[in-house]
């Protein structure tokens, strides 16, 4: 295990300020003798607001290692642009992609840019991409996630054919409100979030379901009940192992690139998201 340990660590694959570090992917690919995976390897990324335990997730998750939030310091960013992993004792390989948060006050209101880029990344190269949202955000018109999904969907339907990208919720400390009643609110609420979306022509009447899957789950909070959380967590983690095969959590997914081809592609589909900036503004 110790060996695995060292084996997953994390490496940054773009910064704060946007710069892809290729030469950082390239030694991560050779290190962890990725790009001999063919096909079979999966990539999965998360996203949600800040502070809301998407590291501390990952970690408990996939025995990554990313920096986690130091809840005595204050919360403030930890994850700054996105860094990559990979998950420790799953088959086939994964990829984890950790997020910088979203609505983070060390971005300031206006800088948002840096955050729909990210989002539509992960969107473009994961199989999995794994939203964190907090309980209470359900149903709320001003739900933290809700003006990226929006843009996202809207840029993601101009720049990228579909791949079948599984969304995978995560309600995060899961109050008493049963899960039966919290996920047909917030299917709804995403598909309300498709419906209003302006699509270009070729996407019309394209529906949710041919971009992605939808998957929700909840979870007990880690900080006060945190047994409760490593159980739910270690059922979840079994849902990663054959991910990619028919009926796994990415077995729909589409246009897979070989492993061989991964940075370059990464950098390509980075650079076509700065390209359009003026699309995710």
């Amino acid at each position: 295990m110790e060996e695995e340990e060292k084996n997953c660590c994390s490496t940054q694959l773009i910064d704060g300020n946007g710069e892809f570090n290729f030469v950082g992917l390239e030694k991560f690919m050779k290190a962890m003798k990725f790009s001999q995976c063919g096909l079979s390897y999966a990539v999965v990324a998360i996203m949600g607001p800040q502070s809301s335990g998407k590291s501390t997730l990952l970690n408990h998750l996939f025995y990554t290692n990313f920096r986690e939030m130091d809840a005595f310091k204050g919360r403030s960013q930890t994850t700054k642009g996105i860094w990559i992993a990979k998950a420790v004792g799953i088959e086939p390989f994964t990829v984890v992609m950790d997020l910088e948060g979203t609505d983070g006050r060390e971005r300031g209101e206006d800088d948002t840019t840096f955050e729909k880029q990210s989002a539509l990344f992960a969107l473009a190269v994961a199989d999995v991409v794994v939203i964190n949202m907090w309980c209470h955000d359900i149903g709320r018109e001003q739900a933290s996630n809700k003006p990226l999904l929006k843009i996202v969907f809207q840029v993601m339907m101009r720049l990228f054919s579909p791949r079948k990208t599984t969304l995978l919720f995560v309600i995060r400390d899961k109050t008493k409100t049963p899960f039966e009643y919290l996920e047909p609110i917030l299917r709804e609420d995403i598909q309300k979030i498709w419906d209003t979306v302006s699509k270009p022509l070729a996407h019309m009447d394209t529906p949710l379901s041919e971009f992605f899957n939808v998957e929700v789950t909840a979870l007990s909070s880690f900080e006060e009940r945190e047994e409760q959380f490593k159980e739910q967590v270690a059922q979840l983690r079994q849902r990663f192992f054959n991910s990619i095969y028919p009926g796994g959590i990415a077995g729909d997914r589409r246009a897979v690139v070989p492993a061989s081809g991964f940075s370059f592609s990464t950098q390509q589909i980075w650079k076509v998201i700065k390209e359009n900036k003026r699309e995710s503004d």
